[in-house]
């Protein structure tokens, strides 16, 4: 059983920053990628962004690109979103989730082919 916690969320203002951590109870190398989803009150879960393959490719939803970045820490099985220039439309619970099984780097934007989710957390972007 793959366990994943997020942290970092938090209150904010438009145009702050904030970085989430996921920490994965198994090691980078045993999961194919990583990514992270969002869902805001009334909304469905949305792809943010995710990292693959042991080169790890990133790929990011159009609304994020250029403003969030995702990376990890191998040592640490960590995965990161750093959120810079955040807007209001950016409130919502944070998910990370990971795909241990092979696949694309472009198939991270599924939430059904996730296999395991954290249980969010939670960011506010005052504007």
């Amino acid at each position: 059983q793959v366990q994943l916690v997020e942290s970092g969320g938090g209150l904010v203002q438009a145009g702050d920053s904030l970085r989430l951590s996921c920490a994965s109870s198994v090691r980078t190398s045993e999961w194919y990628g990583m990514g992270w989803f969002r869902q805001a009150p009334g909304h469905e879960r949305e792809f943010v962004a995710g990292i693959a393959g042991s080169e790890g490719i990133t790929v990011y939803s159009d609304s994020v690109k250029g403003r969030f970045t995702i990376s990890r820490d191998n040592a640490k099985n960590t995965v990161y979103l750093q959120m810079t220039s955040l807007k209001g439309e950016d409130t919502a619970v944070y998910f990370c989730a990971t795909r241990l099984r092979l696949g694309s780097p472009g198939g991270l934007k599924a939430a059904n082919a996730m296999d395991y989710w954290g249980s969010g957390t939670l960011v506010i972007v005052s504007s």
